[in-house]
């Protein structure tokens, strides 16, 4: 008999899974407002890879869609700010890059 089969079953309600999500698109959102403000303060975005920027803001174009294809709003709406972040920096880094 292996060890976990000692352990009691444990099914975790379903809120904890949307709480977790939820949490999850809160934190993966909003972690780009730093770098956005630090671009806008500095007026710089040099040390920001452009491929990787364009890569992700493909990316979560992409999510945004499969939110809208299987008609989760937590999915979409989560991805939509991302993503409108994610350009914001996009613009600034092309903006600021062209004049140096």
């Amino acid at each position: 008999m292996a060890f976990l089969d000692l352990l009691p079953r444990w099914a975790p309600p379903r809120w904890l899974f949307g709480w977790i999500g939820s949490t999850a698109a809160v934190c993966t959102t909003i972690s780009f407002l730093p770098q956005l403000v630090r671009v806008w303060r500095r007026k710089s975005a040099r040390d920001i890879s452009l491929t990787m920027f364009l890569l992700f803001s493909f990316g979560v174009a992409c999510w945004l869609i499969y939110g809208l294809g299987i008609g989760s709003g937590p999915i979409a709406a989560a991805n939509a700010v991302t993503l409108a972040l994610a350009l914001a920096i996009l613009v600034l880094k092309l903006r600021y890059d062209r004049r140096q």
